[in-house]
């Protein structure tokens, strides 16, 4: 039998049934058992579950319904704060304000996110990665009151389905696993690898909407634009100023 990674499915729509607190515990366990960097643990989440919270979090997130019907959001933060006042309580000097160890921190975190979305799939829980968090990380950082040192990655809605939809497709395996090193694509392996989901009656119906003639225009005309891309970037690489990931 497969396991529940072979089966997960993005949830954007929940039962307002609140998610039993020994269940969340369990879950934030299993997040707690991620690796992590030296054992450090560079990372917090944030579990809101009150409805005012949440309600002045949806904006943030576009107001997307799932933030306010689903029982629990997870911001997930990297966080070097808590390991650098534990070395300074200790005559330590830490080194942990650059741009190496946000990325450290940001591996971390992902990781405690994954750990924490698979045991939730493994109960009967529904998740949702909300990538609208490096859109608005100020905001969040702000509503969330989180200090120098630590800021927002992504964002996880957790909460029993109230939908099943089908599986998302994926680009075929030869198109994310290289063998030894790296090796090129030529064009044609390009055509190749994005003929199914290029021809799939979803991306045939996205066309005929956007009255647009390929799916790469999707993205780069309608979904993610050059300008939003660059807006964003500019906006997330002032916060990690703000928190303090730039003493390089």
């Amino acid at each position: 039998m497969k396991s529940v990674l072979f089966k997960h499915r993005s949830i954007r729509k929940f039962l307002s049934t609140p998610i039993p607190e020994e269940l969340l515990q369990e879950c934030l366990e299993a997040a707690s058992r991620a690796s992590t960097c030296g054992n450090m643990q560079l990372y917090s989440l944030v579990v809101t579950r009150d409805q005012a919270l949440r309600e002045k979090l949806a904006p943030c997130h576009f107001n997307q319904p799932m933030v306010r019907e689903a029982p629990c959001v997870v911001t997930v933060c990297a966080d070097v704060h808590r390991f650098t006042m534990w070395c300074e309580q200790r005559d330590a000097d830490p080194a942990y304000d650059n741009f190496a160890w946000f990325l450290n921190a940001s591996t971390d975190a992902l990781l405690a996110a994954q750990n924490l979305c698979v045991e939730a799939e493994m109960h009967g829980l529904g998740i949702c990665y909300l990538g609208t968090t490096i859109y608005t990380a100020s905001d969040i950082s702000r509503i969330l009151e989180l200090p120098k040192g630590v800021i927002p990655l992504t964002t996880v809605v957790m909460g029993y389905p109230d939908e099943s939809p089908g599986l998302t497709d994926r680009l075929p395996l030869e198109a994310v696993v290289h063998y030894e090193k790296y090796t090129d694509y030529t064009a044609a392996e390009i055509d190749e690898l994005w003929a199914e989901r290029e021809e799939s009656d979803l991306t045939k119906r996205l066309l005929a909407e956007n009255g647009l003639p390929n799916l790469a225009k999707i993205f780069t005309e309608r979904r993610y634009v050059r300008k939003d891309n660059l807006a964003i970037s500019k906006s997330y690489f002032a916060l990690l100023k703000e928190k303090g990931f730039f003493n390089n």
